[in-house]
């Protein structure tokens, strides 16, 4: 729930929270951390550990953190622990994988989640730090694994009682820049009788944004031709409900997920414009109004059974449905001398309605099973049952079509090639893992995975394609010693296709242009990727220095062609471009502060340098494809005396060089550097107030878009537009307990 409350003082809020990180930075207190190691395997049962051992007595390339070590620090969920080692990151990006596939980096007793839509971050925040056993960084390849090709696997073992029962709770409230108060809750359940575990979590996250903007136009002479202020409004709340259930008895062990989410919110666009004309200006104005309906549901499964002789079956499977329907109706807003804002006249000028069903259906089985003393094969065979059902609906005051209420009450805009479609993949994927431990420093992880498919697609267009890929790995790790290893990977990949690409799409990016055109001839993107990587990790777990190089040599890279067929409506699709080159580095360190006598103060920080190739379908030259990279800084210190920690966490974009070239513009976008800030305090000894600052600098997204007399191709340059947006900073006060 959103309500307008007039708060003043925003920034002398900012300002005490900076103060008061200034002043806890002078507390310090050390600590000798209580570290111990086991050797066991991420799925056996959980063993005595003796707090004294070393945390960097690391064996089998694990490094393994007790419940112990993190007591200091107060941690209410496993995510808070994983905040206090060194060197860990866990994907908290959504879905977007093809199938269900062997990867991930997250498991918890050794099981991988059965779910595309879960993020690991959020399941990580449902559990409560008391629950948690262990946690182990489990750096080499191993049969024993559920996951396959991560760098790192991060696995947390929970308690193993008979029952048990907690309730977390957060509450969430949070100011913008405009004055907007927004509030939202979590309130996760779990519960253990016997075998039996489950996870229940109820979410409503406020997603409240006011992004304003200013343009400048000049012509081709950069002589300027008019400004534009523009105010976007996203009202919006996430809610989502999940439930992780799990059984295990004897050899059997079971697991069930379901996930349901709504992320729907109206959205409210305000353009003011000016015109210059001679030694005047002429102004106007247009607005608007978006409804957005978003929502989707998942579930998932996985059976395993293990036999007396070590071998293991596995069963696993997922269905998911998301639904994104969109409306969005702009309308001239009549401006002048004592025109009332509220009341003015709006003439609707462009009415989109575009429709989204996307339904996944994903069944695998592997078989796992030593081959010899130190070698272990697993085999799958996966099936994938992947549709779209999309329309789109253009209806423009420019349109040559007769008057239709379908169109929002405007002309039908003719000419948009294949406005709607139905798509289905059905797939089939076998592959074969071969894990070979060469001695007690080596392992050697390879794989082949053969997929054939068939896409159809009917409606404007009908069409029936099939494809057939093979996708060979090799994965190499070498323990040069207990702290230093060399990883080197070889493999082959397809992308994902997005058949919304399929059909005409709207534009939401560009206001001059309402469309995209379908590409129903799009093929997946392939390439084979080379990486060379180098971890250390620094003595008396005080860190770890990552360094990693790749090159990716693409085939048929997907970016933008021109799919136009009349001369006076030039309009590009998403197509295959042809062949690309990336190439470079991604350094990264995390270490403990204890030269300064700082041992509960982590400094990350990373380095990634980038370059890429492609032949530029447009101008017909080379251009980057991607970022030119990043660098960053974070910074946090548990000042455990007092139950206090604090942090920063900066960002500083690379600019420049890389384009977005489409039809008729050429984009450059370029972010200006971040800074989050937080402070966290525990009070009565189980709640955990934290005080966060997000966009501190008041970051701003910038932006030179140049549109072309006819197309980019004819290289004539109409207007010049110069623009940066920002949302400002806002203030979040969080509220965190465990009972």
């Amino acid at each position: 729930m959103k309500f307008m409350s007039r708060v003043a003082g925003l920034r002398a809020n900012a300002a005490m929270l900076l103060a008061l990180v200034s002043t806890t930075a002078l507390a310090t207190n050390t600590r000798q951390a209580e570290t111990s190691s086991d050797n066991g395997s991420p799925e056996q049962s959980a063993i005595e550990m003796q707090p004294s051992v070393d945390v960097d007595d690391v064996e089998d390339s694990t490094v393994v953190y007790p419940a112990v070590f993190f007591e200091p620090y107060n941690p209410v969920s496993a995510n808070d622990m994983l905040d206090r080692i060194p060197g860990v990151s866990i994907g908290g990006g959504r879905g977007g994988g093809r199938g269900l596939g062997t990867g991930g980096d997250l498991l918890i007793n050794g099981q991988r989640i059965a779910g595309k839509d879960n993020s690991p971050r959020d399941q990580l925040s449902r559990i409560a730090a008391s629950e948690v056993l262990r946690i182990e960084i489990i750096r080499g390849t191993s049969g024993d694994l559920a996951v396959r090709g991560a760098g790192q696997v991060v696995n947390v073992v929970l308690t193993d009682v008979d029952s048990r029962a907690s309730t977390s709770a957060e509450l969430v409230a949070r100011l913008n820049h405009d004055d907007v108060f927004e509030t939202g809750a979590e309130v996760s359940h779990s519960r253990q009788i016997g075998n039996f575990q489950a996870l229940l979590s109820l979410q409503a996250r406020p997603n409240y944004e006011n992004r304003q903007s200013r343009e400048t136009q000049f012509n081709a002479r950069g002589q300027p031709i008019g400004s534009l202020f523009e105010s976007n409004v996203r009202d919006q709340d996430e809610l989502e409900l999940t439930s992780n259930m799990s059984y295990r008895t004897g050899s059997h062990r079971m697991q069930f997920n379901a996930l349901y989410g709504d992320s729907g919110y109206p959205r409210r666009i305000r353009r003011n414009f000016l015109e210059f004309q001679g030694d005047g200006a002429v102004a106007r104005a247009e607005e608007e109004r978006v409804e957005n309906d978003h929502f989707n549901w998942e579930v998932g499964g996985d059976y395993e059974y293990t036999f007396s002789n070590d071998h293991r079956l596995q069963l696993l499977f997922i269905a998911n449905d998301q639904t994104r329907d969109d409306v969005r109706e702009r309308f001239d807003v009549a401006t002048g001398n004592g025109t009332d804002a509220v009341n003015a006249r709006r003439d609707k000028t462009l009415f989109i309605e575009s429709n989204q069903r996307t339904r996944e259906r994903i069944v695998q089985g592997n078989y796992s099973f030593p081959i010899a003393a130190n070698q272990d094969l697993r085999v799958g065979l996966e099936s994938a049952d992947t549709q779209l059902d999309s329309s789109l609906f253009i209806g423009s005051s420019g349109g040559t079509g007769p008057v239709s209420e379908r169109y929002g009450g405007l002309s039908p805009l003719l000419g948009i090639s294949n406005p709607g479609t139905e798509v289905q993949e059905i797939r089939y994927e076998g592959f074969v893992f071969h894990n070979w431990t060469l001695n007690d420093r080596m392992t050697l992880e390879s794989s082949v995975v053969y997929e054939t498919s068939e896409i159809s697609q009917s409606g404007t267009v009908n069409n029936s394609r099939r494809f057939d890929f093979v996708r060979p790995s090799v994965d190499y790790r070498f323990n040069l010693t207990d702290s230093f290893q060399i990883r080197a990977t070889i493999e082959r990949g397809v992308s994902q296709l997005s058949f919304a690409n399929f059909a005409a799409t709207a534009n939401n990016s560009d206001r001059e242009q309402d469309a995209d055109a379908g590409n129903p001839g799009l093929e997946p993107e392939q390439e084979v990727r080379y990486e060379l990587g180098f971890e250390y990790r620094l003595p008396n777990d005080n860190g770890v220095l990552n360094t990693r190089f790749f090159y990716r040599d693409i085939e048929d890279y997907i970016g933008r062609i021109n799919a136009t067929t009349d001369p006076a409506q030039p309009i590009s699709a998403v197509g295959n471009v042809g062949d690309a080159e990336r190439w470079g580095v991604f350094n990264d360190f995390s270490t403990r502060l204890t030269y300064f006598d700082l041992p509960d103060a982590i400094v990350s920080g990373e380095l990634n340098i980038f370059d890429s190739s492609i032949t530029d379908p447009f101008l017909g030259t080379r251009q980057r494809i991607n970022r030119r990279g990043e660098a960053s800084l974070e910074f946090r210190h548990d000042v455990t005396r007092y139950a206090l920690n604090y942090g920063i966490e900066y960002n500083y974009p690379f600019a420049g060089g890389e384009y977005d070239i489409d039809i008729t513009t050429v984009t450059r976008n370029d972010n200006q550097p971040s800074l989050d800030m937080f402070v966290s305090k525990v009070i009565f000894d189980d709640i955990t107030v934290r005080l966060e600052s997000d966009n501190t600098l008041d970051q701003s997204r910038c932006r030179e878009r140049r549109r072309f007399a006819g197309t980019t191709i004819d290289g004539s340059i109409n207007e010049i537009e110069d623009s940066c947006s920002t949302r400002y900073r806002r203030l979040t006060l969080r509220v965190q307990t465990t009972f």
